[in-house]
């Protein structure tokens, strides 16, 4: 049954059913004053802050030392970018190598496997491994034969240790069952599909054709295979998207049951990203119409019985992201949301992103540049950012909201060791959203009301003390 028209053509989100807080429908005003350019706070202080003089290989190295002090012990999480792609969907913002050529990716693991050897010569001690992801690009578009030589190349180096959350994205349309099985023989059990719309001329505009029937079997494959968690990841705001096929769309992801969906915003970013002026910008949604998507969307999956998790995923309450975000113990890296503290994570493959002791290390975006590095015996670092004290606990407070919708500022000043009063000018400039019915604010615990969840980053804008710089130039995507 078709939800009722709101004025204007929009319409309303299904009701919410008992026991859930009901978000409230965001008046169009309100919309188009907070959409504006802002940071998803993957990482603080953010990409742009990073420097590319002053923090290089050198500085990166020495992080590694201190690494490798902390003893065997300590966990170590990883994350290895396989950029490889069949072709360049339209809306993509992910670094991805477009190629046919299986040679290609054989060098590229050559390369992998002499990144992996500068890293751990620096690591001689500690390699256990609790946390491995593997994304791209396509994981997937490695054939039967390259993935197993990847996970050898891992495997040879580091300890994956009992009961380590392993996974990897992937592309319904390039990956058969037999990969599958062989990466949950690996110890594989966690996977998110790409999906994005199941609409044909969402699908046209974007540039990927993607059936249900391909996705469904893929999924089904997963399951008998034992895969323990299968996600899929949706995309909202995309050209020509309408309230009545995302519904569709909606229906029929949750007609699987996955553990979990992403419901990720549309990043529309051409002045990074020259593939997405393929785009006819004419056929994006507004941000009233954006909103209104999402606002569908949550309406159905909380209506199914899932959680939210953060601003954008929701699972299943017997899925371990949906109780850590129950009991306020939701974290964050760059693959999304975690169930616990990544540590120290070492990134490998060109554009990866290590965090490490206080310190982001962004690896080289030219795969060029990354043999070149590599071929001299170098960490091919281009950029990094080691952080200040004050920097930790802005991280802290950002993230406390993004992921768990509170943060006792007190309690993180004082963890921190400075004024409880530190706040005061953030707190202060936050009048706004406490009036507009986002945030309510209990002493000083900050509390995210959902209508405010949709708005979540523009709260957090406010602790960043790097973003005053930053807005001069196109930089972020619209936060809503």
């Amino acid at each position: 049954m078709a939800e009722a028209p709101l004025e204007g053509g929009l319409r309303a989100a299904p009701p919410t059913p008992a026991g859930v807080r009901e978000l409230p429908i965001a008046e169009e005003a309100l919309i188009r004053q907070l959409a504006r350019p802002g940071p998803r706070y993957t990482s603080y202080p953010t990409a742009p802050a990073w420097r590319t003089e002053g923090f290089g290989a050198l500085q990166y190295a020495e992080r590694l030392q201190q690494a490798e002090r902390q003893g065997p012990a300590a966990p170590l999480s990883i994350y290895v970018h396989l950029p490889f792609c069949r072709e360049m969907c339209r809306y993509c913002g992910c670094s991805v190598v477009v190629t046919g050529q299986s040679q290609k990716v054989d060098r590229y693991l050559d390369y992998l496997a002499r990144e992996m050897d500068l890293v751990t010569a620096r690591l001689p001690h500690r390699r256990r491994v609790d946390q491995l992801h593997l994304g791209g690009g396509t994981p997937t578009w490695l054939d039967v034969r390259q993935l197993e030589r990847l996970w050898q190349l891992i495997s040879a180096r580091f300890t994956i240790v009992a009961g380590a959350d392993l996974a990897l994205e992937v592309d319904p349309r390039v990956t058969s069952p037999e990969q599958l099985a062989l990466l949950h023989r690996c110890g594989f059990a966690r996977v998110s599909m790409g999906v994005q719309d199941f609409t044909p001329e969402v699908q046209d505009a974007i540039g990927r054709q993607q059936s249900v029937e391909l996705t469904e079997a893929l999924y089904r494959a997963a399951r008998a295979l034992g895969y323990r968690t299968i996600n899929f990841d949706l995309v909202y705001g995309l050209p020509r998207q309408r309230l009545e096929t995302f519904a569709l769309t909606l229906d029929q992801a949750l007609r699987l049951r996955p553990d979990r969906l992403a419901l990720f915003s549309y990043a529309h970013v051409p002045w990074m990203r020259p593939h997405q002026r393929a785009i006819d910008e004419a056929e994006l949604p507004d941000a009233v119409h954006k909103v209104r998507l999402f606002e569908l969307a949550r309406g159905k999956l909380l209506t199914a019985g899932y959680v939210q998790v953060g601003m954008d995923h929701f699972a299943l309450p017997s899925d371990a992201l949906a109780q850590a975000r129950l009991v306020h113990r939701l974290h964050r890296n760059f693959q999304g949301y975690i169930t616990q503290p990544s540590g120290d994570t070492l990134a490998f493959g060109i554009t990866a992103i290590s965090d490490v002791q206080a310190a982001y290390a962004q690896n080289v975006k030219r795969i060029a540049d990354y043999y070149r590095h590599l071929d001299a015996g170098e960490l091919p670092i281009e950029r990094g950012c080691a952080l200040t004290a004050d920097d930790l606990l802005r991280r802290d407070v950002i993230h406390g909201l993004m992921c768990n919708f509170v943060v006792d500022l007190e309690q993180l000043t004082r963890a921190h060791g400075v004024s409880p009063h530190h706040f005061a000018a953030e707190v202060a400039a936050l009048s706004w959203a406490e009036e507009q019915g986002l945030m309510r604010r209990v002493g000083q615990t900050l509390e995210i009301l959902p209508l405010g969840q949709l708005f979540v980053r523009n709260v957090a804008m406010a602790f960043d003390a790097y973003l005053p710089a930053q807005q001069a130039r196109p930089t972020f995507s619209s936060t809503v």
